[in-house]
């Protein structure tokens, strides 16, 4: 087997696992159980809760404990602590996808069957129009991974990353708050 396959297996088996571990977290109740238990502590739990709100897995539970935190809380301090949770989430996130899973993609594209593939990665208009799209879909209450696989696509900085994911973040949990607790 080629070293490089290797590293697409090896990928794709710790995508399984991580999604695994997250749907026994989300199906046993043991998400709900640490998001309950750390709803106490403001801060804390509205890190846990926003480190649990980029997943598709756990972003519903996390997005009821936001909620109804920012219910009985300040919504700035949910969308602070939230957003900061969430961007370590984002962040562990797009560095796999930048740094391996994006190289073991456009190693496939490179293949001879994938040439129109190719091409229309290489459009300019696609360069910008990704990390466009990608955001949008981090700041939305839709799970961030998409988002995230086309901003690493992109080969966005971390340094551009890191304060944009947490602005995203942040108003996507500001906007949840203010909602329901003008709803509620």
């Amino acid at each position: 087997m080629n070293p490089k396959n290797g590293n697409l297996f090896r990928d794709l088996a710790v995508v399984v696992l991580s999604i695994a571990i997250a749907v026994v977290l989300a199906k046993t109740g043991a998400l709900e159980s640490l998001l309950t238990a750390t709803r106490q502590s403001k801060i804390i739990g509205s890190f846990a809760a926003g480190l649990f709100f980029v997943s598709i897995f756990t972003v519903a539970p996390a997005g009821v404990a936001l909620a109804e935190l920012a219910r009985h809380n300040s919504i700035f301090l949910v969308a602070l602590f939230g957003g900061l949770g969430a961007l370590a989430g984002d962040f562990l996130i797009f560095r796999f996808v930048k740094d391996r899973i994006s190289e073991d993609l456009l190693r496939l594209v490179k293949k001879n069957r994938f040439r129109r593939l190719k091409m229309i990665f290489r459009l300019k208009f696609l360069r910008w129009l990704t990390p466009l799209i990608g955001a949008f879909i981090v700041a939305s209450p839709l799970p961030d991974e998409l988002g995230l696989m086309l901003m690493g696509f992109s080969k966005m900085n971390s340094a551009v990353f890191i304060p944009l994911s947490f602005v995203l973040n942040f108003l996507g949990i500001l906007v949840l708050g203010s909602l329901i607790k003008n709803l509620i």
